[in-house]
């Protein structure tokens, strides 16, 4: 899915004149610590509510000694891009801009987080498994025969490199609850399991923490 395929928020779009108590006002009205500054048409940046508390709340946006951080992603983007942003960047908002730097829209986080659920299909029956390999070692077509082997199926597959290892974090959603079995099989073929769960503890898992999501994301 594409960001432009998403629902924008209607959030305000800010100008360089906007006072820093006006913005402020803003941001507690719509529940954000970050908004789209644009100037004739294009995106100028996006500022955040803590770089604002700390000036005189009179200062234009034009006016405040900090420059307007450059975070952006592009209209015919990955929606994941966006979502790898927000996370790297601690944003509760991600502008939106075409080709050209037109701003087009911007969308929150947790919006992005929503996706991202629906994406990894955690409200699908199903459990987790993630295996440490190293890095030489890896075969996709040997987990894969592995867990259907056990009439079971992967849905999906994300990967991590651990560097300081030369090893690899494997993350595999298989499209059953009961895994005991699949586990039993990567451990005769000498896997590590690092762990393992079932639907109700890795959709909580990932609700509470979307940033360590990321880490399963291969970007």
């Amino acid at each position: 899915m594409l960001v432009k395929d998403l629902s924008f928020e209607a959030l305000p779009q800010l100008k360089l004149t906007d006072r820093v108590y006006q913005v402020l006002n803003l941001m507690q009205e719509h529940h954000v610590m970050d908004l789209a500054v644009t100037n004739e048409g294009k995106l100028a940046g996006i500022v955040n509510e803590t770089t604002l508390l700390d000036v005189d709340d009179e200062l234009s946006l034009a006016e405040i000694p900090r420059p307007l951080s450059i975070f952006s992603v592009k209209e015919d983007e990955h929606f994941l891009k966006a979502f790898s942003l927000a996370s790297a960047h601690h944003l509760t908002v991600v502008p939106v801009v075409d080709k050209e730097n037109n701003f087009v829209g911007a969308i929150e986080a947790a919006t992005l987080a929503t996706y991202v659920a629906d994406f990894l299909q955690l409200q699908e029956p199903g459990a987790l498994v993630v295996l440490e390999i190293d890095s030489n070692q890896y075969s996709f077509s040997e987990i894969t025969k592995i867990v259907e082997a056990n009439d079971a199926q992967i849905t999906q597959l994300n990967t991590r490199a651990i560097r300081d290892r030369n090893a690899l974090e494997v993350t595999i959603r298989i499209n059953k609850l009961e895994v005991s079995d699949i586990v039993a099989s990567f451990q005769r073929y000498d896997y590590l399991v690092k762990y393992y769960f079932g639907e109700e503890l890795y959709t909580n898992e990932l609700k509470e923490n979307y940033e360590n999501l990321m880490n399963y994301l291969n970007i």
